[in-house]
């Protein structure tokens, strides 16, 4: 088959427009914004999705990255307020808002933002001491995520995040660090030990105190239970001395044999606790003790009137004689 001039030109016509259509048709990924230019000036961006520009008048410029994006700050050597040199390194998060400025505003937009950020650091770190360096990494970070984003505002640029990751004091200047703050600490347990210390003197006294407070008025109520029990007792002797002598008084003679039994017993009670003797032997007179003991219930029949008649005292214990003199009271020749 032949053909004509006119289907050569239809043809051509066709591949043609089919070419339009392919130049124009831009295709944008999402988190990506594209540039139009027109005869190398800017005129617009593009946003993610199917755009159509015009064909061999514009053409896409810059394809920028609108996602947020990390970059690492290299080390840095730094010298503090207070002459001393540490390492710090750091890391930056920054998102692109407008693609024009960010592409017509700066060159080379990733090193300007590392170089900015690391003189930053360099500045903000070299204003501050080193212990407060050291506790005050948020307040840094603060600090330098403010400068840094005031600096990159007119390149459309919105930097999030500005972290410090590391910092690094010389080796020797991290003992003498560790060795202050051995010392510190030791120096808090020994001020901790010594308040131990006087808090534990200052419960023994006060123990000792209540206790010795205690004790003085348990005497005290000791003492006065003792002479309230004393007074009683002399009461009591003095009204059975009383009714005594009147029962004497009256011609009574058992109350005469009532004394005679009372130191009688008293002196049986001295001998068998005296301490310098052992073993005592002696012959004990019924007939004498049971006289003593008429005598005391006879007084006692008469002073409390008629009542049941107390036992009969059974008869003394015979003890078994050995080669230990005897004593008898009542015997005015005691056999040796």
């Amino acid at each position: 088959m032949v053909l004509g001039g006119f289907d050569i030109v239809v043809i051509a016509l066709v591949v043609f427009v089919i070419l339009v259509l392919f130049a124009g048709i831009k295709t944008v990924p999402q988190g990506y914004q594209y540039t139009v230019e027109r005869f190398g000036r800017y005129t617009r961006t593009l946003g993610p999705g199917l755009n159509i520009i015009t064909p061999f008048i514009e053409r896409v410029g810059a394809r920028m990255n609108v996602m947020e994006q990390v970059l690492n700050v290299p080390t840095q050597e730094v010298i503090t307020k207070d002459n001393a040199s540490v390492s710090a390194d750091a890391v930056s998060f920054y998102q692109i808002l407008n693609a024009a400025q960010a592409a017509y505003q700066v060159s080379n937009l990733e090193n300007a933002i590392l170089n900015l950020t690391m003189t930053n650091i360099r500045s903000v770190m070299g204003s501050m001491d080193l212990d407060e360096l050291l506790s005050n990494r948020d307040a840094i970070n603060d600090r330098l995520l403010r400068v840094v984003d005031d600096a990159v505002q007119p390149w459309g640029i919105k930097v999030t995040r500005v972290e410090i990751k590391d910092i690094q004091p010389p080796r020797d200047l991290v003992d003498a660090m560790a060795r202050q703050m051995k010392a510190e600490r030791e120096k808090r347990a020994q001020v901790l030990e010594a308040e131990g210390a006087r808090n534990a003197q200052i419960l023994r006294a006060e123990g000792a105190k209540q206790s010795a407070i205690l004790q003085a008025e348990g005497q005290r109520e000791a003492a006065f239970r003792n002479a309230e029990a004393r007074e009683r007792l002399a009461e009591a002797e003095a009204k059975a001395t009383k009714m005594v002598s009147e029962a004497i008084a009256a011609g009574d003679v058992q109350a005469i044999n009532y004394f005679v039994a009372q130191k009688y017993t008293e002196a049986l009670t001295s001998i068998g606790s005296a301490s310098n003797s052992k073993v005592v032997l002696m012959p004990i007179e019924a007939s004498s003790i049971l006289g003593s003991l008429s005598g005391i219930g006879a007084i006692a029949k008469e002073v409390f009137g008629d009542g049941p008649h107390p036992p009969t005292p059974s008869a003394p214990r015979q003890v078994s004689s050995r080669s230990t003199p005897t004593i008898n009271p009542f015997n005015q020749n005691p056999e040796r």
